[in-house]
């Protein structure tokens, strides 16, 4: 009788045993929120976003300067951070967040590095707002001097400007008032594109009427985005005719 109560004590035990090795347990909230912080894409500085290859994922850290208008749950976004400057093309976004990009706000933004006609943008992208207090504005950086080098380029979708400018042709897309811009200026000897786009000014803002009376020899200092199309290309924001 003992060696029969014994053998069944043995089998309850394992059979416990085997129980207590199936068993499992659900992850704390910690650990969840771990696994998830290591999924995410790491935020890029914009060194490493330029070497990233073209349509590769991509996630950084910047801040709005501009942006084009909103339509279609999409929108346009200039932005800088003080290693470098973005394009956001086509950024995924509600109306009511698109209210809310104002110069200064910093967001996080995951999307695909890619390029057309020589500009660096990110793709298909996503954002969030960073609400740790931090913000920045960009002061104009004077590259008029860099205009034909090599260098220029660096700076691409940086907040820059251009002095003692001479005015050489004006048109407009379409042949009338109302829709882009299209400048040429001189400097040194050279000719170079500028553009104003009615989608960032606007056809009501003071660059846009500005320059819709600007006559061929106009001396003018410029402010804009380097936005680069086939070469460069300044998305113009600001420009002022010298007396």
């Amino acid at each position: 009788m003992k060696k029969i109560f014994a053998l069944l004590l043995a089998a309850v035990m394992v059979f416990a045993l085997a129980a207590c090795g199936n068993e499992t347990t659900e992850p704390t909230e910690a650990e969840v929120a771990t696994d998830a912080t290591e999924a995410a894409t790491p935020v890029m500085t914009h060194a490493e976003y330029m070497a990233a290859p073209m349509e590769s994922e991509v996630t950084v850290e910047t801040f709005v300067q501009g942006h084009q208008s909103w339509w279609d749950n999409k929108i346009t976004v200039y932005c800088q951070s003080e290693d470098g400057a973005y394009l956001l093309y086509e950024l995924a976004c509600s109306e009511e967040d698109a209210e809310k990009l104002v110069p200064g706000t910093k967001i996080r933004v995951n999307g695909y590095k890619s390029e057309w006609s020589g500009e660096i943008e990110i793709v298909d992208g996503t954002f969030e707002f960073v609400n740790d207090g931090e913000t920045f504005i960009a002061e104009a950086l004077d590259v008029t001097e860099l205009l034909g080098s090599e260098e220029l380029i660096n700076h691409q979708n940086e907040f820059v400007s251009f002095k003692g400018m001479s005015v050489e042709s004006i048109s407009y897309k379409n042949d009338e008032p109302g829709d882009d811009i299209y400048l040429t200026l001189g400097y040194n000897g050279a000719s170079y594109e500028f553009c104003v786009e009615v989608y960032l000014t606007g056809v009501e803002s003071e660059v846009y009427t500005t320059v819709g009376t600007l006559k061929a020899g106009d001396k003018v200092d410029v402010e804009g985005f380097l936005y680069w199309y086939e070469g460069v290309n300044p998305h113009i924001t600001a420009i002022t005719v010298a007396q």
